[in-house]
């Protein structure tokens, strides 16, 4: 069965950076473009990030762009985001997601497939 295993999240101060993992395992990893997109309380899905299928495209939400790195290692079947100089405003719980093909969709049913997500709160 495929499983998007998320990981890292925390309680971060402003201004702190954390690093997010997501294990994949049950489909072609390798084949799919990956993103990261996250969900505060009250508010609708946001796209953060997405990588493409042998990591030679990425592409970062305004919100995050400076700040924010996505990486993935294909042979361990793992992406990430390292966040840097977070704020208050990126406190969410993010998820990681895939598609066959490129999208910035804000519909969590549009990706193939989806993790239940890590926390991340940035607050003094």
């Amino acid at each position: 069965q495929v499983l998007l295993v998320e990981s890292g999240g925390g309680l971060v101060q402003p201004g702190g950076s954390l690093r997010l993992s997501c294990a994949a395992s049950g489909f072609a990893f390798g084949r799919y473009w990956m993103y990261w997109v996250r969900q505060a309380p009250g508010k609708g899905l946001e796209w953060v990030s997405g990588i493409s299928s042998m990591a030679g495209s990425t592409y970062y939400a305004d919100s995050v762009k400076g700040r924010f790195t996505i990486s993935r290692d294909n042979a361990k079947n793992m992406l990430y985001l390292q966040m840097n100089t977070l704020n208050p405003e990126d406190t969410a719980l993010y998820s990681c997601a895939s598609s066959l093909l490129y999208t910035t969709t804000t519909r969590r049913q549009d990706y193939d497939y989806w993790g239940q997500g890590t926390q991340v709160t940035v607050s003094s």
